[in-house]
């Protein structure tokens, strides 16, 4: 909130450098807790304003002090009044029609490039202090939403630079990787030239799913999906198990495209669908290298991945 609302540079670097010393704490638990596996993180995905008040709240909350003011006065009143108009103020600025398909993402992060920057220091600079006591640390720095190469390139190179600074300022090599979500078509369709920048994709089948289908999750769920699924329109809830007709025909394609042009590319997924037995089996399938998914899932998601490699040598051993 304070970077979003500050008036000059000096104000936001500052919110920034306050909101680095946070992240790099938590970064150093996760790191210590994950004992030198990879930890991929995700970069700032959600728009800006999710991290601010309600607009409503705060429309409401600035005309009653503007009435308490007109009517009682006092410099406290309007010092809080004040406050609250600026942040109304920022708050309508950021508003959107569709914020899920507008301001956020790899696209926030060109326009505000200083909040990637700063988690970027953060989690090298998290890594970095672990190895120097001895310990391993292998961050896999996520890039979202990212829909053609020129935007991956531009926040790509930018983090380059500001992890090779960390690392010579720590003075320690540190096992890091750029990489980014799949989560557009377009990136799906266009992932060879992604893998000339990514070094892992990550499919966000959530948004993948959305985008491919034209469909809004938290509306579909709630108005017509069901109803689709009972009369035969769709096999399934897609948002429970992968779509593999449309949505898994992008995966697969991603994954071949994307290891012709990187051939150590390493892919996973992300989110609900991982951890689904028939999505795991089918991302098993087309050569994904893990599944992502809630902790409450990853019992299932262990039986369901270890099923199907057995199903896999079960097969390869009856071919021969």
């Amino acid at each position: 909130r304070d970077m979003i609302l500050a008036k000059s540079d000096a104000q936001r670097q500052a919110a920034l450098q306050k909101l680095e010393v946070v992240q790099q704490g938590d970064f150093e638990g996760i790191f210590e807790v994950m004992d030198g596996k990879p930890v991929t993180i995700r970069l700032i995905d959600p728009p800006l304003h999710e991290f601010l008040p309600s607009f409503d709240e705060l429309l409401q909350t600035t005309t009653e002090l503007r009435l308490a003011v007109n009517s009682l006065g006092g410099q406290a009143l309007k010092e809080v009044l004040a406050e609250k108009e600026a942040m109304l103020h920022a708050v309508e600025g950021m508003r959107e029609a569709n914020p899920m398909l507008g301001l956020r993402g790899v696209r926030l992060s060109i326009i505000f490039p200083g909040l990637v920057v700063m988690q970027t220091r953060a989690i090298l600079q998290a890594a970095a202090k672990l190895i120097k006591a001895g310990k391993k640390a292998t961050p896999e720095i996520m890039i979202p939403l990212v829909g053609t190469i020129n935007e991956l390139k531009v926040i790509q190179t930018q983090l380059e630079e500001t992890a090779k600074m960390v690392v010579a300022e720590q003075g320690v090599e540190v096992p890091y990787q750029f990489g980014t979500m799949i989560e557009i078509p377009r990136a799906a369709l266009t992932a060879g030239e992604i893998a000339e920048y990514a070094q892992f994709f990550s499919f966000g089948t959530n948004d993948l799913t959305q985008m491919t289908f034209g469909y809004s999750r938290d509306d579909a769920e709630g108005k017509f999906l069901q109803r689709y699924v009972d009369q035969k329109i769709l096999p399934y809830n897609v948002f429970e198990t992968i779509d593999f007709t449309g949505v898994g025909r992008l995966m697969r394609l991603a994954v071949d495209e994307g290891r012709t042009t990187r051939g150590d590319l390493k892919c996973g997924i992300c989110g609900e669908h991982g951890g689904d037995p028939d999505s795991i089996k089918f991302c098993h399938e087309i050569g994904l290298n893990y599944v992502s998914c809630s902790p409450f899932r990853v019992p299932i998601a262990r039986l369901a991945a270890a099923q199907a490699a057995i199903s896999e040598r079960v097969k390869v051993a009856l071919d021969k």
